[in-house]
């Protein structure tokens, strides 16, 4: 078992429409786009980054935007459901702003594991929830019209929809979570004293496989504090059997990914170097910055292949 991982630190979806991802993240949810980047194997696709406002590990949703990509069809061996962390008896005004959005149709409340929720639908048909959560101290992005003791805190949970749940618990296990609690068919685990953002559900079902489009989740990183921690968490992972990639430079963390037993691609990432490595803090997510060896194509992603975006 390693001790490392401190919880989620990004969860990255396919969407088919920037601005659609952009209006909806910054403007419904109120969170902040803290970078605009490419997809580093896919320079004509943007790379769109949200979350509290230094994009703190834990905060962050990430969205490659394919142009008109086909729908995702929901299934098993997939992230079904991310939950955003909100204070207790925010709910409310989340209802009413989220019925506001057009989003009245797809609202479910419910209570899971003592916590009251409410499920609703993103752009492309992905699965979100808000969660109350008592005592989040983290600190939500203010430069939007939430008001700051309902706002978004960062993540609170991820729900992986699986046939068979064992192999993925045994895997989360050798990663530091602990068992949380259960009811029917889902399972909890959560890291002791994690980041906010700790909790994994895992849910049985005999739905037909996921087909991966515009909707769905592409894969869940979780977060270490630095290289040295990624390197003894991809040592023990090794050991343990599971095929971990090198790890890789994302500009703004470094990454290690590698297939669960129930098919969800995982990430680790480190929390350094940071959004801010190229952009001062109070100007993060405005400027389009590109990875190195794609900066000879900027005149052309700019004027003709990127569609600008508009705040």
């Amino acid at each position: 078992m390693t001790r490392h991982i401190t919880g989620l630190h990004h969860v990255t979806s396919l969407a088919s429409d920037a601005q659609g991802v952009n209006d909806f993240f910054t403007g419904t949810l109120g969170l902040r786009r803290v970078k605009k980047t490419v997809n580093f194997d896919a320079p004509d696709v943007y790379h769109l980054y949200f979350g509290d406002g230094a994009g703190t590990p834990g905060s962050v949703m990430t969205h490659f935007p394919f142009p008109h990509a086909a729908p995702g069809r929901r299934g098993t061996g997939e992230a079904g459901t991310t939950a955003f962390a909100v204070p207790v008896g925010a709910l409310p005004y989340w209802h009413e702003r989220l019925t506001r959005a057009g989003l009245g149709d797809s609202l479910e409340p419910g209570i899971r594991f003592g916590e009251a929720r409410l499920g609703f639908a993103g752009p492309d048909g992905d699965g979100f929830a808000l969660v109350e959560i008592e005592d989040d101290d983290r600190t939500p992005w203010e430069g939007a019209d939430v008001p700051s003791d309902v706002a978004i805190r960062g993540f609170h949970s991820v729900e992986l929809v699986l046939r068979e749940t064992d192999g993925t618990a045994r895997l989360l296990g050798a990663m530091g979570y602990e068992a949380a609690g259960a009811e029917g068919e889902t399972r909890r685990l959560a890291i002791p004293d994690g980041n906010g953002a700790h909790r994994i559900d895992l849910t049985r079902s005999s739905a037909a496989p996921a087909v991966q489009g515009a909707g769905s989740v592409h894969h869940v990183a979780f977060a270490v504090e630095d290289r040295a921690a990624q390197a003894e968490v991809r040592d023990a992972l090794t050991r343990a059997g599971f095929d971990l990639t090198p790890p890789i430079d994302r500009d703004y963390f470094w990454a290690v990914y590698f297939r669960s037993p129930g098919g969800v691609l995982f990430e680790i990432a480190t929390a350094e170097p940071g959004f801010d490595r190229d952009e001062a803090p109070e100007t993060l997510g405005t400027a389009l910055k590109l990875p190195t060896q794609h900066e000879h194509l900027r005149d052309r992603l700019e004027g003709r292949i990127l569609a600008p975006i508009v705040d």
